[in-house]
């Protein structure tokens, strides 16, 4: 009977063991959860990024093709210049700042509309300038 007993007791972890593995753990996920959310902030960066240049690409054709500036985001969707309006990343809604210039930009153009676009949001981003400044 006793030696059932012991040969019982050595399959299983102790409770020092444990605690020791555990602690591991924790010390691993407070190395990689700070290195996997600054990924996730570059890859937003980069997004926003494309966006706005493709939307400035756009504003920019829509202007010389139209001979006049869109007046809404929503312009460029209609017009087929842009089957969506992408989300703003930082965000996470449709609600981009736009800047209306009164001065022409195309020597065809016959009226003034949006000339550009930025982020809505008010953080700061990884190199220290603001989103909406971008």
């Amino acid at each position: 009977m006793a030696s059932r007993l012991k040969a019982g007791r050595g399959s299983g972890f102790t409770l020092l063991e444990m605690m020791i593995v555990i602690s591991i753990m924790l010390i691993l996920m407070s190395v990689a959860l700070p290195i996997y959310n600054q990924s996730i902030r570059r890859s937003r960066e980069a997004v926003l990024r494309q966006d706005l240049f493709t939307m400035r690409q756009v504003i920019d054709q829509y202007t010389l093709d139209k001979q006049k500036g869109p007046q809404s985001l929503e312009d460029l969707s209609s017009s087929g210049y842009l089957k969506v309006i992408a989300k703003d990343p930082m965000t996470g809604e449709s609600n981009w700042e736009v800047q209306q210039c009164e001065e022409l930009e195309a020597v065809d153009q016959q009226e003034p509309g949006i000339c550009d676009v930025h982020s809505a949001s008010n953080e700061i981003s990884s190199d220290g300038t603001a989103y909406s400044s971008w």
